[in-house]
């Protein structure tokens, strides 16, 4: 188990092969076992980095909430401490947020950013949108995080011939500890970059599954905002795309670092 002290906190982290570093950071509820599929892809090219975030998998799981400045401080200080000035940085949903965090706050340790089936943004624009983030929030605080698992597997994997995707989301998802699961969502509410998305100068691809819970038309918003940006839409598959759709994922990440694996 390889673990790093960072802002009082145990981290632990994975780094596998050689060539230029990738960082792969996890969703909320989620772990570095969720990018296994993108581990054995691209650590033959890659140095592949992964961590759990602060509140998940194997790292600490300290008092108060974890907001998004916060988890990225964290990222940042584990790579200056294992000597990696310049990675690429891959995002999922919350590791989406902590992504575009990075390249603000940290632009130097940027080399390239993908972000996926996110927005650089959690707030509330309305009244529907309070309404649901209070529904989420009331929702998770009753039930258990594997009843919870049971919900979210049926609305991430619907498909007849997805039985054993969603098993193995419940089983993974029902080891989350509840309170710093509760604590990361707190700390996310009302997070945004939408003012500095400007600032981010680095190469840029939004990747969105064409079922994702937000929409195309609100990423393309924001990918305008960016000097080098570009939005990829994966077709038919829905916000955990790195595992539902771990091949056409992997290709369509492989071609946005600009390059084509040689043994496709």
């Amino acid at each position: 188990m390889t673990t790093i002290s960072v802002n009082h906190t145990r981290l632990y982290y994975e780094s596998h092969g050689n060539g230029h570093p990738i960082l792969f950071i996890h969703g909320l509820g989620s772990s570095t076992q969720d990018w296994e599929h993108q581990l054995q892809y691209f650590v033959n090219d890659y140095r592949v980095i992964m961590l759990d975030l602060r509140g998940h998998g194997q790292s600490d799981k300290p008092g108060g909430d974890y907001n998004v400045p916060l988890l990225t401080e964290d990222v940042a200080k584990l790579l200056k401490q294992v000597g990696e000035t310049q990675v690429h940085v891959v995002g999922l949903s919350l590791g989406g947020w902590v992504a575009y965090q990075l390249a603000v706050d940290f632009p130097k340790l940027v080399r390239s950013l993908v972000v996926v089936n996110c927005l650089p943004e959690l707030v509330a624009h309305s009244f529907s949108d309070r309404v649901a983030l209070l529904k989420r929030t009331v929702l998770f605080r009753l039930l258990s995080m594997r009843t919870i698992g049971k919900v979210l597997a049926k609305k991430l994997f619907p498909k007849d011939n997805q039985k054993e995707l969603r098993k193995i989301f419940i089983e993974r998802w029902a080891r989350n500890d509840k309170r710093a699961y509760m604590a990361t969502m707190r700390g996310a509410v009302g997070w945004s970059v939408v003012d500095r998305l400007g600032e981010i100068q680095c190469p840029c691809n939004v990747i969105s599954a064409e079922h994702d819970y937000f929409p195309i038309e609100k990423k393309q918003k924001y990918v305008s905002l960016m000097p080098n940006a570009k939005l990829v839409v994966i077709e038919g598959c829905g916000h955990a795309v790195p595992f539902e759709c771990p091949e056409v994922f992997n290709k369509v990440l492989f071609a946005a670092l600009g390059s084509e694996p040689e043994f496709i």
